[in-house]
């Protein structure tokens, strides 16, 4: 395959997680590859550059008056990541470049404002702008100017071009000085940057990716004859074009598909029929499965999924429900074995999960129930810790324990159905409450008079049974066409995959595509 072919193929490929992103990786990785454009016989061999490059090199440290020249070892084979076009040589960035390491400037003289001089930090490498400037002294020599590249040497190692104003050097950020006029700096921006990002993950220290200079230094990149260096720069720049069309189709098309989403909910919450739920998923559409489930709860407690509306009797869940509890206060004992004991973490989204649990021994559960004892058709609510507000409703449990971060609910049958009381709770309008009612100390923590007094306007029974056959329809389509979108997000995926391994197929890249980093890209913006 081409990669104009695979350019052509993007609306294919559009689907897939960070298309564009992934594009732009690809086209970093085949420009250092060499298989971006075509050899030309013609051009000055790779051994004359080199000898020109030693030349110039050797004037800069005497110009600059360097206390030594650096020999680096050569480029064994081991080290070679790819097996290199005709022409072409190893050499390392240190033979190319001079690595100046930035000075560390005392931060107390670091200020806000007009004052001072900019001062570049590791966070501001990508970025056109500092978020500081330095007041004190300071040697020129530590000036860096527009156009000159840098390299972040902690954190996620981004090779970038500065495009800010003056600004001064600092710490942890190096700045890659080259030796000759005969090279062109972004081509070796971007087979740095590539390099550098294999070493991230190994840390010369313990808490954060750290670069040495001798790391930059030795840092192996293929070295073109300097005609198709340009050439390659060429083809970067009017891919790298392409891409930014692309990219702003895509933009313009999303905030179009957007309106449309809008508008299409709109027409749902008028008109909630499973045809109007299924046209809201077009692939194009940026509405979550989750915003649609929460759509459908909150149309399902206001009454509009259902035709032939009663008039509903406002009330709260005090009066519709025979008991509002929650679990053991005391920590009960732990055994080994016996009665599982129920905590916030097994009250999971909709269901029981007592797979990970303690327990506690039958004798000290029957005292516990004496409280609380759960069984079917009651409601569990978290109401202590982040997960407050998580609900599910039991149909067949065994025999278990509560304790204090969970609250029963059963409802009384005559007026509120169980299956109504879940559906309230986990609608926006019953989280709203439950929220609202929070007392936030050093975890939330929901108490039972706040519960006992949420307001709910129940229909009547039968009513209540339509609603919720309703939502369980209407989910169960929302889970089909979820699955349907993740079936063709993948697609898309794999056809991306499939289309940059062809592409890659002739020689082993620095790294799989999908495993690009944000600095990749900021390398040659």
């Amino acid at each position: 395959m081409k990669l104009e072919t695979f350019f052509e193929k993007f609306g294919l490929l559009v689907g897939a997680p960070d298309a564009v992103a992934k594009m732009r990786v690809l086209v970093l990785r085949l420009a250092v590859m060499g298989e971006l454009v075509a050899q030309d016989d013609e051009d000055e061999p790779v051994s004359a550059l080199t000898e020109q490059i030693e030349k110039d090199r050797s004037s800069f440290v005497e110009k600059r008056k360097l206390s030594r020249q650096r020999i680096y070892d050569d480029v064994s084979g081991s080290e070679s990541p790819f097996a290199l076009p005709r022409g072409w040589a190893w050499t390392r960035l240190g033979a190319l470049c001079r690595v100046q390491a930035g000075f560390a400037f005392s931060s107390a003289a670091f200020v806000q404002g007009d004052s001072g001089i900019p001062i570049i930090r590791i966070r501001d490498i990508a970025n056109d702008h500092t978020q500081v400037n330095y007041v004190g002294e300071y040697r020129e020599e530590f000036l860096i100017n527009p156009g000159d590249y840098l390299v972040g040497m902690d954190g996620n190692f981004a090779v970038a071009k500065w495009r800010g104003p003056q600004a001064l050097l600092n710490q942890r950020v190096s700045r890659l000085q080259w030796y000759s006029t005969k090279l062109e700096p972004k081509f070796f921006a971007v087979a740095a940057q590539h390099r550098l990002t294999e070493l991230q993950g190994k840390k010369a220290y313990t808490t954060v990716d750290h670069l040495s200079s001798k790391q930059i230094e030795n840092a192996v990149v293929p070295l073109p004859p300097l005609a198709e260096q340009k050439r390659i720069v060429a083809k970067v720049n009017e891919l790298m074009v392409l891409c930014d069309r692309l990219e702003a189709q895509q933009q313009e098309r999303e905030a179009r598909h957007a309106a449309l989403a809008r508008a299409s909910l709109a027409r749902f919450a008028e008109a909630p029929t499973p045809a109007n739920l299924e046209f809201l998923f077009h692939n194009a559409y940026d509405i979550s499965p989750a915003d649609l489930r929460k759509s459908i709860l909150s149309l399902a407690v206001q009454g509009k999924l259902i035709s032939g509306r009663s008039n509903w009797k406002k009330t709260t869940l005090k009066k519709a429900c025979l008991l509002i509890t929650d679990g053991e206060h005391a920590t009960p004992e732990r055994t080994a074995s016996g009665i599982p004991l129920a905590t916030a973490k097994n009250v999971r989204d909709g269901y029981l999960d007592l797979g990970v649990t303690d327990y506690v021994a039958e004798e000290t559960a029957r005292k516990c129930w004496r409280r609380c004892k759960p069984r079917g058709a009651d409601v569990l609510m978290v109401c202590v810790g982040a997960t407050t507000g998580r609900v599910c409703l039991l149909s067949d449990p065994p025999q278990m324990v509560l304790v204090r971060s969970v609250a029963l609910l059963r409802a009384d049958h005559e007026v509120l159905a169980p299956a109504y009381l879940d559906l309230f709770l986990r609608s926006p309008l019953g989280q709203g409450q439950i929220w609202g009612g929070v007392k936030q100390n050093a975890q939330p923590c929901l108490y039972l008079g706040k519960m006992s007094a949420f307001e709910i306007a129940l229909p009547t029974l039968a009513e209540q049974h339509r609603i919720v056959a309703k939502v369980d329809e209407l989910m169960a389509l929302v889970d089909k066409l979820e699955a349907q979108l993740g079936t063709a997000c993948t697609t898309a995926a794999n056809l991306l995959s499939a289309a940059v391994a062809e592409l890659t197929r002739s020689r082993q890249p620095y790294a799989a595509a999908d495993s690009k980093s944000a600095a990749e890209e900021s390398a040659v913006a």
